[in-house]
């Protein structure tokens, strides 16, 4: 069956660095486009950025410049470096399988003022 399991979250302050990794079992990972999204407390899941077989990567205005979004297909992990890191930062990260129903189980990232 499909896994997605993503890694890397944690407490950072502002305006620091974290690396969020997701390794996916049970799909064909180098075929497929990938995408990390996120939500806040309240608010809606929303997309942050994703990155396409060929490693064409989209990015979320709100994050461009900040993140970058890769993956490794002999590992079948795809990766969201952030940077500069912001409160309004703080969310729940997922992994998804773009065009499928299938999702990780999210890592908390927060960012401290």
């Amino acid at each position: 069956q499909v896994q997605l399991v993503e890694s890397g979250g944690g407490l950072v302050q502002s305006g620091g660095s974290l690396r969020l990794s997701c390794a996916a079992s049970g799909m064909p990972f180098s075929v497929a486009f990938m995408g990390w999204y996120r939500q806040a407390p309240g608010k809606q899941r929303e997309s942050v950025a994703t990155i396409s077989t060929g490693g064409s990567a989209n990015y979320a205005d709100f994050v461009k410049g900040r993140f970058t979004i890769s993956r490794d297909n002999a590992k079948n992990t795809v990766y969201l470096q952030m940077d500069s890191l912001k409160p309004e930062d703080t969310a729940v990260y997922y992994c998804t399988w773009l065009g499928s129903p299938y999702w990780g189980q999210g890592t908390q990232v927060t960012v401290s003022s």
